[in-house]
C-alpha cells in the first residue's frame, strides 16, 4: 500500500468546473469542494476508528489551503481509491503516509486559486496573497473569495510542483484541536453503521459453530421459519473453494446459517429455534498471498483447549528454534559465564472487544453493489468481493460509517462478504449484525505467546550475552532486529510457531503488544540483578548501541530512544517521586516508526492495584494535532493496563470459555489511572504514527512497578492472576 501514488488525485475534475447555483460544489484536487458563496468542505479520506484522523487530516489539507478551521466543513470520504488512493487507517501509518501528499493538495488547491486570481486581475501570481479563504492583492483593495474563483481553477491545469510551508510557518498544524466529530458523537447522531437504515431493509444474524475445530453438517429451521417475522433460513458459504486469500481475508469459519428476518429481537429469537448439526473439521492448508508473496497455511483438525496450548509451548520452548538472528557466539559466552539470569513470560489469546461489535449493511442489485461497512481498509476488501460475489469492481460502492473502535478487528472484512451473500440471496437490502457474543466468540484474536530470556553475565558482573527464544499459536512475536539487538557483542534469537484453528489477527501493535512486556520486564530484572539504575541502564545500552553498533540490521534510531528514556526520567521525577505510598516501573519500546516510555506509579489497597499517575514521553516526529495526539496516548495507557491486568480468552475443546463482559474482564471506569501526564519529544522530524506506539510498553512499566510494590515479578499475563496468588 505504501506504493500508491497519493498525487494522482491532484488533477482537476473538469466534469465539476462548471458555474452554478451558490449551492453547487466545485472540486478542487479531489480532497476539497467550494459553492460559489464559499463554504468549503475538505474530505477525510481514511476511515475513522477513534484515532481522530478525521480532524488531523483535513488539518494538513486546510493548513496548505489556508482557510479559517473554524469555518471549514470535514467530511468523511467513501471508498474511492481512485480519488482518495491511501484509504487506510491502521499500522500507525496514516499520518506518515500522508503528511506530504494531503499538504500538497492543500497547496495545489491554493496554487489554483491564486492563479486563477492573476489571470482575473491580469497580475503576477506573486502579487497575491491567499488567507481565510480569500485571495488579496497586495497593491490594491482588490479580493476575491475563493468560492468566487472556485470555477476558473478548477479548468487549470495542475501546477506541476508547488511549495510546502515550512514546520516553523504553520498557523493550523501543530496546534490542539477539537475531534470535529464530537458533538455528533455526543448528541447521538447517525454515524454508525448500525445506525444506516433502508427502506425495505431486512435484518440477518449468523449461526457459528460453538467450538474452533467444528464445521456445519446439516440444520433444520422448520420451528424457527414458524416464527413472527422470519423470512429464511439458510446456509452460505463465505470464500469460495480454492479462494488465494489476501492479507486481511481472514475468516473464522466458512459455512455459516443465516437467519433473515423483520427485527433483530426477531431474529435473535429465531436464531435459537435452529437445530444445527456440527461435525470435526479435517485439516488443510490454505494459500495466503500478502505483502509480496505467498504461503501456505496450515489449519489443523482438533479441539483446541488452553492447558494443552501452555504444555505445547512448553515442550516448544525445550528445543531447538529456528535462528532468525544471530550475532557473535553467545555459546561460548553462556558457556564461560559465571551466572545467568534466565525468565519466561507468556500471555494468553485476547479479543479485541471495541465497544461497537460488527455490522455490515449490504444491498446487492444488477446496478451495483452498495456496502456501508465499518472497514479499516476498504481497499482491501475489492479482491474479496469481485470474486467472492461475483461482482465486477467498477460497481462496488461503499459508504465508511465511522466505526466504534477497531483495534486490528475492524480490519478483516468477511462480515462484508457474508452480508452480500445474504443480500443476493434474499434480493433485499440487508443489514448483517454480531451480538457481543458473536463478536467475542468467533474470533478474530491476539495469537497467545511464549518467550524465554537469557542473559549471561561474567565474573566482573557484566552481560556477555542475550538469548531469545519464543514463539506462539500460531505465530510469534519476536521482532529479531529491534533493542537490545545491536548493543551486545553476542545475541541470539530463535523463533517457532504452533498451527492452530483459532483465527487470529491484527491487535494493536501485533506481536510488539507481548514482546515488548518480556524485553522491558527482563531488562528491568537484569538491571537490578547487576545493581543498576533501569532508565541509565537502557540508556548505556543504547549509547553503546549508538557508538558500536552490532550487525547491520537494527530497525531504530537509538538517539530518538534515548531522547523519550530522558524525557520520561525528566518529567516523572525519576530520582525522587513525591508519592511516598506509590511505587514505580519503566519501560521503554519502538515500533511502527515511534518511541514511547512510560512511568507508572502503583499503590496496593487490600491486595490491588490502584494506578497512582502515568508519565509518559512519545516521539512521533511532529505532532499534527495535539489534542488528538494526548487522546490517543490517554487510551493507550488505559487500554494497556487493562489487558495486562485483566484480559485473556481461555478455551477448553475448542469452546471459548468468555462469552461477555461479565466473564472477559476488562478494565473498570474506577481503575484507571488517577492521573496521565503526557509530553511529546519536539521535533522537525516529519510524523511517524501514534495509535499503536505508546501501548506496547505499558505492560512491562506495570509489571515492573507491580514489583516494586508487592516484592514478587510478574511473568504471565494477565497479572490479576499473579496477584491472586500473592
Amino acid at each position: 500500500m505504501v506504493g500508491f501514488s497519493w498525487l494522482a488525485n491532484l488533477i482537476p475534475n473538469e466534469a465539476l468546473a462548471r458555474t452554478g447555483s451558490a449551492n453547487e460544489w466545485i472540486e478542487l484536487t479531489g480532497f476539497i469542494k467550494i459553492t460559489p458563496d464559499n463554504q468549503i468542505k475538505i474530505f477525510s479520506p481514511n476511515p475513522e476508528f477513534g484515532t481522530n484522523v478525521i480532524t488531523s487530516l483535513p488539518m494538513m489539507v486546510a493548513e496548505e489551503l489556508e482557510v479559517d478551521w473554524k469555518k471549514v466543513i470535514i467530511e468523511q470520504g467513501d471508498y474511492d481509491t481512485p480519488r482518495f488512493r491511501n484509504q487506510f487507517t491502521g499500522g500507525s501509518q496514516g499520518m506518515r503516509m500522508a503528511w506530504k501528499p494531503l499538504r500538497t493538495a492543500g497547496a495545489t488547491a491554493r496554487q489554483l486559486l491564486l492563479q486563477a486570481a492573476a489571470n482575473e486581475w491580469n497580475v503576477s501570481v506573486t502579487d497575491l496573497k491567499a488567507s481565510n479563504g480569500v485571495v488579496y492583492h497586495k497593491g490594491s483593495n482588490k479580493s476575491l473569495t475563493y468560492g468566487e474563483l472556485a470555477t476558473a481553477a478548477s479548468k487549470l491545469p495542475a501546477p506541476e510542483k508547488v511549495v510546502l510551508k515550512k514546520n516553523s510557518e504553520f498557523s493550523l498544524i501543530g496546534t490542539p484541536q477539537k475531534n470535529v466529530e464530537g458533538k455528533k458523537i455526543v448528541s447521538g447522531k447517525s454515524l454508525f453503521t448500525l445506525d444506516y437504515k433502508q427502506e425495505g431493509m431486512l435484518i440477518a444474524m449468523a449461526i457459528r459453530p460453538p467450538a474452533f475445530g467444528l464445521k456445519l453438517k446439516s440444520f433444520d429451521a422448520a420451528e424457527a421459519l414458524k416464527m413472527p417475522g422470519i423470512k429464511n433460513v439458510f446456509d452460505i458459504q463465505v470464500y469460495k473453494d480454492g479462494y488465494v486469500r489476501a492479507g486481511f481475508d481472514t475468516r473464522t469459519f466458512n459455512n455459516l446459517v443465516v437467519v433473515v428476518g423483520n427485527t433483530t429481537w426477531e431474529v435473535m429469537n429465531a436464531r435459537k429455534k435452529v437445530n444445527v448439526e456440527w461435525e470435526p473439521i479435517e485439516s488443510y492448508k490454505e494459500t495466503v498471498a500478502a505483502w509480496g508473496g505467498k504461503k501456505e497455511e496450515m489449519i489443523p483438525a482438533g479441539l483446541e483447549s488452553t492447558d494443552s496450548h501452555i504444555k505445547q509451548m512448553y515442550e516448544m520452548q525445550k528445543k531447538q528454534g529456528r535462528v532468525l538472528r544471530k550475532d557473535g557466539d553467545p555459546e561460548t559466552a553462556f558457556a564461560k559465564a559465571k551466572k545467568v539470569l534466565e525468565r519466561t513470560y507468556s500471555a494468553p489469546f485476547l479479543s479485541h472487544n471495541p465497544m461497537e461489535p460488527i455490522s455490515c449493511f449490504a444491498h446487492i442489485t444488477e446496478e451495483k453493489a452498495f456496502f456501508v461497512a465499518p472497514i479499516q481498509i476498504p481497499e482491501m476488501m475489492k479482491q474479496s468481493i469481485t470474486t467472492n460475489l461475483d461482482i465486477p469492481a467498477n460497481k462496488i460502492e461503499m459508504k465508511l460509517a465511522r466505526m466504534g473502535g477497531g483495534f486490528g478487528r475492524k480490519a478483516y472484512g468477511h462480515y462484508i462478504i457474508e452480508a452480500g451473500h445474504i443480500s443476493k440471496k434474499m434480493k433485499a437490502p440487508v443489514k448483517l449484525i454480531f451480538t457481543r457474543e458473536d463478536d467475542m466468540n468467533n474470533g478474530i484474536y491476539r495469537p497467545s505467546y511464549m518467550v524465554t530470556y537469557r542473559a549471561a553475565i561474567d565474573e566482573k558482573n557484566n552481560v556477555t550475552a542475550i538469548h531469545i527464544k519464543g514463539g506462539g499459536i500460531p505465530e510469534g512475536a519476536i521482532h529479531e532486529n529491534r533493542f537490545p539487538a545491536g548493543a551486545f557483542e553476542n545475541y541470539l534469537a530463535e523463533g517457532w510457531e504452533i498451527p492452530s484453528n483459532i483465527t487470529i489477527g491484527a491487535f494493536r501493535a501485533p506481536g510488539s503488544n507481548f514482546i515488548a512486556s518480556a524485553e522491558q520486564s527482563f531488562l528491568d530484572e537484569l538491571a537490578e540483578t547487576i545493581g543498576k539504575d533501569p532508565i541509565d541502564y537502557r540508556i548505556e545500552l543504547l549509547k553503546k548501541a549508538k557508538a558500536n553498533p552490532v550487525g547491520k540490521n537494527n530497525d531504530y534510531d537509538a538517539d530518538r530512544y534515548i531522547g523519550v528514556l530522558e524525557l520520561v526520567k525528566e518529567k516523572s521525577n525519576w530520582v525522587k517521586t513525591n508519592n511516598k505510598n506509590a511505587r514505580r516501573g519503566v519501560a521503554a519500546y519502538f515500533c511502527h516508526n515511534s518511541y514511547a516510555a512510560h512511568v507508572i506509579d502503583v499503590s496496593m489497597k487490600n491486595g490491588q492495584p490502584v494506578v497512582e499517575k502515568v508519565v509518559s514521553a512519545l516521539d512521533c516526529g511532529f505532532v499534527v494535532n495535539p489534542e488528538g495526539a494526548k487522546n490517543m496516548v490517554e487510551g493507550a495507557v488505559v487500554d494497556g493496563i487493562g489487558n495486562a491486568l485483566y484480559g485473556g480468552m481461555r478455551f477448553e475443546k475448542g469452546v471459548p470459555m468468555q462469552k461477555n463482559f461479565h466473564q472477559y474482564r476488562i478494565i473498570r471506569l474506577r481503575e484507571a489511572p488517577k492521573k496521565i501526564d503526557i509530553h511529546f519529544v519536539q521535533n522537525n522530524i516529519d510524523p511517524t504514527g501514534l495509535g499503536e506506539p505508546p501501548f506496547p510498553p505499558v505492560f512491562a512499566a506495570l509489571a515492573n512497578a507491580l514489583y516494586k510494590a508487592t516484592g514478587k515479578r510478574f511473568y504471565n499475563q494477565p497479572f490479576i492472576n499473579g496477584l491472586a496468588k500473592s
